[in-house]
């Protein structure tokens, strides 16, 4: 019964994940609930030894479909990783006690500027070019790389506000790209966790392919339906965020 359940999971979390980012809202509960007994860390690597694929898939099927940046997205997804391994290497001596209960603030202030600026993110004007885009996207790479390595909940939805914010891409283009560097960060927490033999890979492969068909369909929906569909989304997805780590840093 875990199988189908965990694979369920697997599929709606690579759908959503390809569109804006936001699947481990649905595959990580899913993994604590079908295996209560299991080590959070065997959990966590699992999730990610799944989710990875979807990741790559949809940052392969956006590049077909979508100009993206690579001069500047190559470099950032090279940050990513680094303040990704570097985020999981902090967590075993600091606690993110206090990153739990800030959270749900600064996701609620996201939500509320998204919702407050009509125009945000529907139009594709980037601000910026050669090295100073380089820079900024790496940047944003490392810092959220670092806080998905360290904590992890909504890193898709950061890497995609930011983009948009600081970058002035459009929603669709920004979800494009935080693939990529969500890729990354996703390949050095995985390595991490494999090293400390923290993932179950008979459970990973069948994750790994439902996460595949389901990232494969939520790609052609944002393709197809554009910008407005992807940031709908997104404030949907942000909206759960906050419900979800509210409660667990301060109801649970």
């Amino acid at each position: 019964m875990e199988w189908i359940f965990i694979t369920f999971a697997s599929l709606l979390a690579g759908f959503i994940d390809a569109i804006v980012g936001g699947g481990g809202l649905i595959l990580t509960p899913a993994l604590f609930a079908a295996f209560p007994g299991a080590a959070p860390a065997t959990l966590f690597g699992t999730n990610k030894a799944g989710s990875v694929w979807g990741t790559a898939m949809a940052t392969w099927q956006y590049s077909r479909r979508v100009e993206m940046r690579w001069a500047a997205l190559l470099p950032a997804a090279a940050a990513g990783f680094a303040g990704a391994f570097a985020g999981a290497w902090t967590v075993t001596a600091l606690s993110p006690d206090l990153l739990r209960k800030v959270l749900p603030l600064v996701l609620l202030a996201v939500l509320a500027y998204t919702l407050a600026k009509k125009d945000l993110g529907r139009h594709h004007a980037p601000r910026f070019s050669g090295n100073a885009e380089v820079w900024v996207a790496s940047l944003v790479g490392l810092g959220i790389g670092f806080y998905d390595g360290f904590f992890g909940p909504g890193t898709g939805s950061f890497f995609v506000f930011l983009f948009v914010r600081l970058l002035g891409y459009d929603f669709l283009n920004a979800s494009a790209s935080a693939k990529l560097l969500n890729c990354a960060t996703n390949i050095a927490a995985i390595s991490l966790f494999a090293f400390k033999g923290h993932v179950w890979w008979h459970y990973a492969v069948t994750l790994a392919i439902a996460n595949v068909v389901g990232s494969m369909a939520g790609t052609h929906m944002a393709l197809k339906h554009g910008t407005g569909f992807v940031r709908g989304i997104f404030i949907v997805v942000v909206s759960s965020l906050i419900l979800k780590t509210g409660y667990d840093a301060f109801l649970r």
